[in-house]
């Protein structure tokens, strides 16, 4: 270090890069804990996220003469990410990672290198990329979970609420929420079963026929039909002409017994972001029916009136809390925003459905 920088140096300065330098030291440490639970693309990715903080750590070494002796502990948050990469290795570990990366004050610091800032910028984007993967395999039963969850809390509530605040006995209350539990359970889980066949089905019936390749050796090279196929499916005429001459290219090299399987694909369909039918209608009868479960709680275990209305709704509102935070995380945004938006409107249902119970018990009474 030079004699400039060391009469410049404060001890605030100091302070700040021994923090910085365990924070590299730490997310270079999640990156390879990450790295150790994957193989292959995923796991080299990792390891040249952990090397590249390796060099950001050298950076703030160096500006303490090699001196770290009085490092301090990496802040809270990326301590926290350590310990969850170290026990689980998840999506959930890679979204944090995402957020974490982009936090990062390195555009504002005058003592970190633009190479440095941007090197954040673009791990950011590494990670997002890889979290987003994470996301595609989880895609279709996480859908059905989630959503299927908050749907029985805030439903079920709503349900339990309206019909408490007419003042009917409390019998009726707890059998009204388990009817509403298993017919909302069984139509979430029929409704999805539907929904993710009928998209599975609209993607087999888009996908080329197998065996339309089979035409392909005996098609006029000068007047080749298969562009139009190309155009058909997106393509411009210049694009579709160009690719049909380079798969008759590999369709004549193949000669009469080897066509190629894709020679009729233009783009792939992402069967796996859309799960499979089985799968995400019991996902979301199962999550459904504990997210309705929870509002019946308090008259299942004996309470009634007031006492149980008020706690069903602390129930449900630590539930909804809980769903939305985790959307917030898997989606790489602000976990407390989401929780409390998904708080806000789950309650706000409630609250009209408890308006009308009041009004619809006293008009009887």
């Amino acid at each position: 270090m030079s004699d400039d920088i060391r009469r410049t140096t404060t001890d605030a300065d100091r302070a700040r890069w021994r923090r910085y330098l365990a924070d590299e030291r730490a997310e270079a440490a999640v990156y390879r804990e990450l790295a150790a639970r994957r193989d292959g693309e995923e796991r080299e990715i990792l390891l040249a996220l952990a090397a590249a903080e390796g060099r950001h750590e050298a950076h703030w070494l160096a500006l303490l003469g090699g001196d770290d002796s009085k490092v301090v502990r990496a802040d809270v948050r990326t301590r926290m990410l350590g310990a969850l990469a170290r026990r689980f290795g998840s999506i959930f570990v890679l979204a944090l990672a995402q957020r974490a990366e982009a936090r990062s004050p390195y555009a504002t610091d005058p003592d970190a290198t633009p190479a440095m800032a941007a090197d954040e910028r673009i791990h950011g984007e590494v990670v997002r990329g890889l979290a987003a993967r994470g996301r595609r395999r989880l895609a279709g039963t996480f859908r059905a979970a989630v959503f299927g969850a908050n749907d029985g809390l805030v439903s079920n509530l709503a349900l339990v609420l309206g019909i408490g605040a007419t003042g009917v006995p409390a019998s009726v209350v707890l059998f009204t929420g388990i009817a509403g539990l298993l017919a909302g359970a069984l139509s979430m889980g029929a409704g999805e079963y539907v929904s993710v066949r009928s998209q599975r089905e609209l993607l087999e019936a888009s996908a080329p026929d197998p065996t339309a390749r089979e035409a392909l050796v005996d098609l006029d090279i000068d007047a080749n039909e298969l562009a139009l196929v190309y155009r058909a499916r997106g393509m411009d005429d210049a694009e579709s002409r160009e690719h049909a001459a380079l798969v008759m290219a590999r369709v004549q090299a193949a000669g009469q017994s080897s066509t190629p399987t894709d020679a009729l694909a233009v783009v792939a369909h992402d069967d796996e972001a859309v799960g499979t039918g089985l799968a995400a209608a019991i996902s979301s009868f199962l999550f459904f029916a504990s997210g309705a479960l929870i509002p019946v709680l308090p008259w299942i275990f004996g309470l009634s009136g007031t006492a149980a209305i008020i706690t069903a709704t602390v129930l449900v509102s630590v539930a909804l809390l809980a769903t939305g935070a985790t959307v917030g995380l898997l989606s790489g945004a602000s976990p407390l925003k989401r929780a409390l938006r998904q708080l806000g409107i789950g309650l706000g249902a409630a609250a009209v459905t408890y308006v009308l119970g009041l009004a619809f018990g006293t008009s009887i009474g």
